[in-house]
């Protein structure tokens, strides 16, 4: 299983990928990292941004709405599935959780989260991975200032501290009771471009990874690298940092806003039908200005970037996660 950071499409990101005909074509940005993502047999990217219908529709920050050949690009990246549960989630409203939702479908990307319905949330993902029944569930922190569609309350459920602990795991065991062999859980939590995780981040990650139908979890939202750890055995990682952004010190924020990485979990059955993972690998990645191109990040190429993030992947020391750079 690989995952990755932010996909958070300001419009500097997306004039980047504007072609000479004014259409768009993000494929070029994907490139230094298509060959890693594509290797895993289940590649999840954390779509931050809604997914406009038409090109007419885009905007940037702070309510997001991204070109539609975002989606096609995931894809031929390597991506299978996305979270697509984010703060940003309804900056377009219902309609556009719906566009969101209708564009991955046509990419051929699977996603959880937000539904179109509340029996489409409710069904959450469960994906057939070489055999092995992978469910993923995505929570977020809160939604902004955003007014709360009234035609789709169901996504309020998906506010991890309004619904509690006892609703999450009441989520993961019903994809347990579906069928699911390993159970990973996507939330968008902490503290913005803080490299440390914050108490109530350590509180969730004890509570899932204790529960026996959460068997990975994975952060986003603080747009840095922030370490990972192991609990009884369990991975989180607390945040991924920013796959592709225009973040950086250009815009005033810190240098670590350009890192990210694509981390990779090797899940294996130590008995009939129970997985866990085995060993945690990660491959720095930087996004370049001008351009947006993500690199991988080694000690030779990007070497700031690569420290940066080897550091903070390790900040809680040697036997709180056992990760290895793959470069």
């Amino acid at each position: 299983v690989a995952a990755a950071g932010d996909i958070l499409l300001h419009m500097p990101v997306m004039d980047s990928a504007r072609t000479a005909d004014g259409s768009f074509d993000f494929d070029p940005l994907f490139d230094g990292v298509r060959e890693v993502i594509s290797a895993a047999d289940l590649a999840i990217c954390h779509q931050e941004t809604p997914i406009a219908r038409s090109d007419a529709e885009i905007s940037g920050h702070p309510l997001f709405n991204a070109a539609p050949a975002i989606a096609p690009a995931l894809k031929a990246a390597g991506f299978d599935a996305c979270a697509a549960t984010s703060n940003h989630s309804i900056d377009q409203g219902f309609d556009g959780v719906v566009a969101t939702l209708d564009a991955l479908d046509a990419a051929g990307l699977d996603h959880t989260g937000t539904g179109r319905t509340a029996e489409e949330q409710a069904e959450a993902a469960l994906y057939d991975v070489e055999g092995v029944a992978v469910g993923h569930l995505a929570y977020t922190y809160g939604y902004n200032d955003n007014l709360r569609p009234a035609e789709a309350p169901w996504l309020s459920d998906l506010v991890f501290p309004e619904v509690g602990a006892d609703r999450v795991l009441a989520d993961a065991a019903a994809l347990r009771d579906r069928g699911a062999e390993f159970t990973i859980v996507s939330i968008q939590w902490g503290a913005e471009y803080q490299q440390t995780p914050t108490a109530e981040q350590r509180k969730w990650a004890r509570l899932l990874l204790g529960s026996p139908d959460v068997d990975l979890v994975l952060g986003d939202h603080v747009h840095v690298i922030q370490p990972c750890q192991r609990m009884g055995g369990k991975y989180v990682h607390y945040g991924m940092g920013n796959l592709l952004s225009n973040q950086s010190p250009d815009v005033g924020l810190l240098p670590s806003t350009k890192d990210g990485a694509v981390v990779t979990y090797e899940v294996e059955e130590r008995a009939p039908g129970a997985f866990e993972v085995t060993s945690m690998t990660f491959t720095p990645t930087v996004v370049t200005q001008p351009g947006h191109r993500i690199e991988l990040a080694t000690p030779r190429r990007h070497a700031r970037s690569y420290e940066r993030t080897v550091a903070a992947m390790t900040a809680l020391g040697p036997e709180a996660c056992d990760a290895e750079p793959t470069s």
